[in-house]
């Protein structure tokens, strides 16, 4: 009987850890983390940030819904686009796979709007030199930017210096140093912004993986 009581207690108190979202569990406003296998820049991502439980994330997007469908809108390469759950989900994952935030139950409110707030970024570039006050966005600032929207202009994911230096030499990615040179910029080292990683600790946020 002690026995049977030990092995109900661990499945109660490590149940709600080891569950995830399916597909169809998924809401609009949900964010979706992704471990990009994608070369050198998300392994330099990767080494400067630290997401959810360790992990790594070099991508985020935000689930919407349009006439009872939903999809994806995510800032990429080519902007700010629509994708589908069939392309977003195919891609190639690293270690730290891919995982579902959604704002806890007191922030409930906050979620639809930032994924009505989304839409009306569609189209718009993206944010190639990481610069919080342009109107160009990468995938993060634009989770960031619609949830202050529908916060009523109040950070929901906080701003920190971003480094695009190697934790371990101090010295900048060479990476990044061929990246800002061929853009003709400096590194914007130590500039506001934020990651996937950062993102994945807020407090607003309950985490999950996803089952397909």
């Amino acid at each position: 009987m002690k026995n049977l009581l030990f092995s109900l207690s661990i499945v109660l108190l490590y149940g709600c850890t080891t569950s995830s979202f399916k597909i169809d569990d998924l809401q609009p406003g949900d964010i979706i983390f992704q471990d990009v296998d994608c070369g050198p820049f998300c392994d330099a991502v990767d080494k400067v940030t630290s997401g959810y439980q360790g992990k790594d994330f070099s991508h985020c997007a935000l689930v919407v819904e349009e006439n009872d469908s939903l999809f994806i809108i995510e800032a990429v390469g080519k902007g700010v686009v629509k994708t589908s759950f069939t392309q977003f989900f195919s891609k190639k994952i690293a270690a730290g796979g891919t995982l579902v935030g959604r704002v806890k139950k007191q922030y409930a409110n906050l979620a639809p709007k930032a994924a009505k707030n989304a839409f009306q970024y569609l189209g718009k570039q993206y944010d190639d030199v990481f610069d919080i006050n342009n109107d160009k966005y990468y995938c993060s600032e634009l989770v960031y930017e619609t949830y202050k929207e529908a916060n009523n202009g109040k950070e929901v994911f906080k701003l920190y210096p971003m480094t695009y230096k190697d934790p371990d030499t101090q010295a900048f990615f060479p990476i990044w140093i061929n990246y800002f040179k061929q853009l003709n910029i400096n590194i914007p080292e130590g500039e506001p912004g934020l990651n996937p990683g950062g993102v994945s600790k807020s407090t607003y946020l309950d985490i999950k993986p996803i089952s397909f």
